[in-house]
């Protein structure tokens, strides 16, 4: 068996610990220069596996969001590397204040070389430290949209709505105008502009467009959507639906489904989109119709406008056959005196509910916060403690006006016989129309006075509950009604 000589051994020993260079006043061997590596090799190990496990089972467990945990994780990766450095070249024998007489010599040449890289870099800590765009936040920039998937030392990855991925340099991110949806909240707002025939009924138009919005999946609650009235067209009326969702990849095809929607149930309820025709008006048309022999073949231009304006359908009429949310909201008696424009304003302020069946709305004893119109389905009406049914409504039929108006606790449960779907008007929505219309307050006091019996019931029970304040309680119910709804909504009714 052959062995290696020991002189061999001894030369590449001395191979290996020969100095090959210095810096400053530290020699530089092979063996210096392998076990560096090394140490750096498992120093990259060691970080990539820490970050790892801190953005996948530690922070997650923290509950810390996806753009705090990638952002704490690199930070203390890249911490972990400068320091397993220093320690690395330390342990060596490599003396730092030696390299550091070297790096200010080199420094100004290689700060040169890698100016791009360099700028990069500090982008990227900044984004880390400052975080205006974090992981996960749905961006735009130079017409480039999409969800960032990762910020690393040099450049951020942009995943795109068509699943592919944008290198962005951290540069671009920083000094560039960037459009951040998701910098605030994980909403992102979506606005569809809508024309329609100047004939249109602007409260039809509305209510179509908000009920459009309640139905679609994508199209989250709160913020309520809103109708805009833009401006007024040339012969169009413009508005401006207004929508919030949660799943901003999903903005086109969202888009897309409320579009599909619009044109569908425009037809169903005849409302018109408006006409690109042009009207020529002749100041002399028989001079030109007298020039062809074949009169009987003549068109009658004088005509063409009025017969044109006839074949239009008349919206008015269609309204009427339509069960529409402001029909049914007029049939209550604190609103039946609302103009146009208030309906409006009422609808706008109020949102959706939807019940599955079995489900209840509240419970008796729960705070009066909110008045609901059935619009579709139907719910029962029982007292929960003595098991006693009282009524079962359905659409068209409202409940817990009182309870919003005079703040009192409800009476009795309500839960839905089936899939039920409710309009509603919360303490918020119902003081945002009380201030902006202050004539309604005194139409509502008068209407509830009417209920004398149960309004007394009602005045004795916040009694006995000490839920009214000695300056407000007043044996006239139409002052007490008064008083009660300026301190409940802090608003001034006419006497």
């Amino acid at each position: 068996m052959t062995t290696i000589p020991e002189e061999l051994l001894i030369k590449i020993s001395q191979m290996f610990t020969a100095t090959l260079f210095t810096i400053g006043e530290s020699p530089v061997s092979l063996q210096s220069l392998v076990e560096l590596i090394v140490l750096f090799i498992a120093i990259l190990i060691i970080s990539r596996s820490f970050t790892g496990f801190l953005k996948e089972r530690l922070l997650v467990r923290l509950g810390i969001d996806e753009g705090n945990r990638e952002a704490i994780a690199v930070i203390i990766g890249y911490l972990i590397v400068a320091f397993g450095a220093i320690v690395a070249i330390q342990s060596i024998g490599f003396n730092l204040a030696s390299f550091a007489v070297v790096a200010g010599g080199l420094g100004v040449g290689i700060g040169f070389g890698i100016q791009d890289l360099t700028t990069n870099f500090v982008s990227g800590l900044t984004l880390l430290l400052d975080r205006p765009v974090k992981v996960g936040d749905f961006v735009e920039l130079e017409g480039l949209m999409g969800i960032v998937k990762k910020i690393s030392i040099r450049s951020t990855i942009i995943q795109t709505n068509d699943d592919s991925s944008v290198i962005v340099p951290n540069s671009k991110m920083i000094s560039n105008k960037i459009v951040n949806w998701s910098y605030e909240n994980s909403l992102l707002c979506l606005r569809v502009p809508v024309e329609v025939a100047e004939n249109s009924n602007p409260l039809l138009v509305t209510e179509t467009l908000l009920n459009i919005a309640y139905a679609e999946a994508g199209v989250v609650c709160e913020p309520n959507p809103k109708v805009l009235f833009v401006e007024f067209g040339d012969d169009s009326f413009k508005f401006e639906l207004l929508v919030w969702t949660d799943r901003p990849t999903d903005r086109e095809v969202i888009k897309s489904s409320l579009n599909f929607a619009i044109e569908y149930n425009f037809r169903q309820h005849k409302i018109e989109f408006p006409f690109n025709d042009r009207e020529i008006y002749l100041q002399n048309p028989e001079v030109i119709l007298s020039m062809f022999n074949n009169k009987k073949s003549g068109i009658d231009i004088t005509n063409t406008s009025s017969e044109n304006k006839q074949k239009r359908p008349i919206i008015a009429e269609g309204m009427k056959k339509q069960s529409s949310l402001s029909c049914l909201l007029r049939e209550v008696e604190y609103f039946e005196n609302l103009t146009d424009l208030e309906l409006r304003q009422l609808i706008e302020v109020g949102y959706r509910q939807r019940l599955r069946s079995q489900e209840f709305l509240f419970r008796e004893n729960d705070p009066g916060d909110a008045f609901y119109m059935i619009l579709s389905g139907s719910v029962e009406v029982f007292v929960e403690a003595i098991d006693k049914h009282l009524n079962n409504l359905g659409t068209g039929q409202f409940l817990g006006e009182l309870s919003l108006m005079l703040g009192i606790p409800r009476t009795a449960s309500v839960r839905a016989l089936e899939e039920t779907i409710l309009f509603a008007i919360n303490k918020e929505g119902f003081q945002k129309i009380l201030t902006e219309q202050p004539d309604l307050s005194e139409q509502i006091i008068q209407e509830i006075v009417k209920h004398k019996e149960e309004l007394s019931e009602r005045q004795q029970q916040l009694r006995e509950m000490e839920l009214v304040d000695a300056a407000e309680d007043d044996e006239n119910p139409i002052e007490w009604v008064r008083k009660r709804l300026k301190d409940l909504f802090s608003v001034e009714s006419e006497n």
